[in-house]
């Protein structure tokens, strides 16, 4: 399994697919897969994805926010063996022999239809790739919006993330913990902490806090593999340009 900053698209979507791999042999039944790039187009990298489950010799369907979605991806991925749906299709069509499901681009609007789904589909892998369910928007942030997280979002494994931030870039590769990288000024990346869980902005800050030990100001040896603190805009040119390369 490759680690570390992806250093293109492809690259980015093979950790998925490792992390997805190593989630399902490890049990882990409901899966979110986030590749955090800005302007992504989502149908592409699913078509790479799938063949992951392929591998794994599974049974699977995949699911679309909509039937028009599904109907493009069917188009676009010539009318592939197995079954593409949109997910407001799904309700009551899981067979005996399903063995998985890929939910694409999943929203908070379709929250709802994805948690009676993963309802449904007990004893079966589901897979959201690049899901946006947690939209305070919609979801709230009161009580209905506390219940949803803690009955439906607090049981999805987040199995590999990806996302440049504000001069550091977050990653998580099931299973391995969360990690922070930083820019370095020979672009490269240098790992600055390690999570359990998620980290918070705060936490993510603290790693930058007396990042010039005393005695150590004028090493260039140091200075040089320290992370740069770029703008967020020059950061994520700088990402996506790496991405696309």
């Amino acid at each position: 399994m490759t680690t570390g900053v992806p250093r293109s698209l492809e690259a980015a979507v093979e950790q998925a697919k490792d992390a997805t791999r190593a989630a399902i042999q490890a049990g882990v039944s409901r899966i979110l897969v986030d590749i955090n790039i800005p302007e992504l187009k989502i149908m592409p990298i699913a078509q790479q994805f799938y063949p992951v489950l392929e591998e794994l010799d599974l049974t699977f369907k995949i699911y679309f926010p909509d039937a028009g979605a599904a109907a493009l991806a069917k188009r676009d991925w010539d009318n592939p063996s197995f079954s593409i749906r949109g997910i407001n299709e799904a309700k009551g069509r899981i067979e005996p022999d399903d063995e998985a499901f890929v939910i694409i681009e999943p929203s908070s609007v379709e929250v709802n239809d994805v948690e009676d789904f993963c309802n449904e589909a007990t004893g079966c892998y589901v897979v959201m790739l690049n899901p946006k369910l947690e939209d305070i928007a919609t979801i709230g942030i009161g009580y209905a919006g506390r219940q949803l997280r803690d009955r439906f979002l607090s049981t999805l494994e987040s199995c590999y993330y990806l996302q440049p931030l504000e001069g550091v870039t977050l990653l998580r590769i099931y299973p391995g913990m969360w990690q922070v990288w930083g820019e370095t000024e020979d672009d490269n990346y240098e790992l600055l902490g390690e999570f359990p869980q998620k980290p918070s902005s705060e936490a993510i800050a603290n790693l930058f806090e007396n990042e010039d030990p005393e005695g150590q100001g004028n090493d260039s040896s140091v200075s040089a593999n320290r992370p740069k603190k770029a703008g967020l805009f020059a950061e994520l040119g700088q990402f996506i340009r790496a991405l696309t390369q």
